[in-house]
């Protein structure tokens, strides 16, 4: 008997767990445009050095004369590009070239000196109205402060992943993801005012953080109001909310335009969530395992009464509940700390090979989904196309994982998702339809990958240290999506290079993901000494006596790779014919 007993008894999958699951998913279609927000917010117009002054059409009236328009003046200003079908970005002539005006003219213009934007640039504005990188030139020289925009927002969300963690195992859930509500109404609105680069920054990685203890307790506080055999259906259809989300943001993006408004609307909603998340009832179950019994009783008497089960109000006592939840209660009073995951030889081989598979997904999907302009189509057509292909990629994913099992799946997504990041490095700029396709193949390969990993390590790990693993191995996924935005700078040294660096990690991580053991049909461990035995085949060390305090969470894995913990005590989730999907 479990906490899943007492649930099923105040009504199961009832009336109040179909508001409760609704309403905290609702933000999760704005979390993917927070994640993906600076491909629009700092998207790169088209651009060039600005004209010294008192030389254009309006100063020049002898020009208009000659039938002279701006596009052939730039000429006169402006070299071409390496490629020769535009102007260059970052320089122009020291001195005008009028005879470059002239008819079919052949001057070499190979020796001409050049100097910087010494004026600042021009940007396009048919793209967009506004961004960062237009107000603060985030050009040329400075170009890689675009990609750092993204670098310090993950560092916020990895940041906010540790501290809202541990605060709401002290202050509770709900309390946590009401400030988290707030705060990311306040900081995200605040972002669209700021005066300075640095400011902007500031903001985002506090956002960030705001965005992580939406989603970490926001998940927790959802799945813990929930049967576990309805974990998996509300864990899927939830994720479906993100993927709807990054639709959504192409539409307000192409809308908007201007990086302040779309700023703002993305963040403004906070506010309805924050004020309706006063409904929100506590974990009951974690009330209880921090001696607050009566109000862990009365949240689960309220839920009966939602659920039109008045009659067991007068059953459900404290006695009953601590009955019920007597395993949870023992379990917390031992403690496992990440250095158990590498102790013993077969948890430390699993361990290893994870932390390759997270980071490597995590970093493959960013070096994608951050770079839409690369692909020579519209950014906002490619963001509702890379959001259209995580709902089939999810639906394979689940597939594959129910017919070819786990070990195959992941190696397959990952080895799939490289060779089409290695094949669009081939395929030639101007074919801009096959580049869009190959890209998103291998997002939808990468998201699959997402889903995958995440079932994966769920039934890789023993119950006593599962959450904690998830917990440590998951982190690699933060790592990877901070890394995903610095390595396209590379591109200055190669173009190619972002691309092998995105293909060359999935591909190792394929490699380490065909060490892992395979989990289809197979029971799930409870303890170190069982994945030793079925895995390694010897018994580990004996262990030490341990302390008080349990890490206990457990963790669902949202769409664009952001992991939410649920810190919840540790159950034996090993339940009669509960393997597989049905297991988590």
């Amino acid at each position: 008997m479990g906490f899943s007993d007492l649930l099923e008894e105040v009504g199961g999958f009832g009336r109040y767990q179909w508001l409760h699951v609704t309403l905290i998913s609702l933000p999760g279609l704005l979390m993917a445009s927070q994640n993906l927000l600076n491909n629009f917010v700092s998207g790169v117009p088209a651009h060039h050095c600005s004209l010294p002054a008192n030389h254009s059409i309006r100063h020049l009236p002898h020009l208009s004369q000659l039938k002279i328009d701006e596009k052939q003046l730039l000429k006169v200003f402006i070299p071409m590009d390496s490629s020769g079908n535009g102007l260059d970005r970052c320089r122009r002539y020291v001195e005008p070239q009028w005879q470059l005006l002239a008819a079919n003219s052949s001057a070499n213009v190979t020796y001409i000196q050049t100097e910087g934007c010494l004026n600042g640039w021009t940007f396009d504005r048919s793209e967009f109205l506004a961004t960062t990188v237009s107000e603060w030139d985030l050009v040329c020289s400075r170009r890689s402060l675009r990609q750092m925009i993204q670098t310090i927002y993950m560092g916020g969300v990895l940041t906010g992943a540790i501290i809202y963690g541990g605060l709401s195992d002290r202050f509770g859930r709900r309390s946590v993801l009401i400030w988290s509500y707030l705060q990311l109404g306040v900081l995200g609105c605040s972002s669209a005012l700021s005066p300075s680069y640095s400011a902007y920054c500031i903001f985002r990685f506090l956002t960030g953080m705001a965005v992580s203890g939406v989603i970490l307790n926001g998940v927790s506080l959802k799945v813990e109001w929930i049967p576990t055999k309805a974990r998996t259906l509300v864990g899927t259809l939830s994720s479906f909310f993100f993927t709807l989300g990054q639709m959504i943001l192409a539409g307000l993006a192409y809308w908007l335009r201007d990086w302040r408004k779309l700023q703002v609307v993305v963040c403004a909603p906070q506010f309805l969530f924050f004020a309706y998340s006063w409904w929100y009832s506590e974990s009951a179950r974690w009330l209880v395992l921090n001696r607050r019994s009566e109000e862990a009783l009365k949240s689960l008497h309220r839920v009966a009464r939602i659920n039109r089960k008045p009659e067991m109000i007068d059953k459900l006592t404290i006695e009953v509940m601590h009955s019920h939840m007597s395993k949870e209660i023992e379990s917390s009073h031992s403690s496992f700390t990440a250095f158990d995951l590498l102790r013993t030889r077969g948890m430390r081989h699993i361990s290893t090979c994870l932390i390759a598979v997270w980071f490597s997904t995590s970093f493959a999907y960013y070096g994608l989904a951050m770079d839409l302009q690369k692909f020579g189509v519209s950014i906002y057509l490619m963001q509702i196309i890379f959001g259209a292909v995580d709902f089939p990629a999810k639906l394979l994913a689940l597939g594959m994982l129910s017919y070819l099992g786990r070990r195959v799946s992941q190696a397959t997504c990952l080895f799939l998702s490289a060779f089409i990041i290695f094949a669009n490095i081939f395929v030639p700029t101007e074919m801009h339809s096959v580049r869009t396709t190959l890209a998103c193949l291998g997002k939808g390969f990468t998201s699959a990958s997402f889903t995958t990993v995440y079932l994966f390590t769920g039934e890789l790990y023993p119950t006593i240290i599962r959450q904690t693993g998830m917990g440590f191995v998951s982190t690699m996924a933060r790592v990877g999506s901070m890394a995903a935005p610095a390595v396209l700078i590379l591109d200055e040294v190669l173009p190619a290079l972002p691309s092998l660096v995105y293909g060359g990690a999935a591909v190792l991580a394929g490699c380490f993901a065909c060490f892992l053991p395979e989990t289809l049909n197979v029971a799930l461990p409870d303890t170190i000494e069982d994945v030793e035995e079925k895995w390694s085949g010897r018994s580990p060390a004996p262990r030490e006596k341990e302390g008080v305090s349990l890490n206990k969470d457990e963790t669902m894995v949202n769409d664009g790779g952001v992991v939410s913990q649920e810190r919840v005590a540790l159950k034996a989730m090993k339940e009669k014919g509960g393997t597989g999907l049905d297991a988590l």
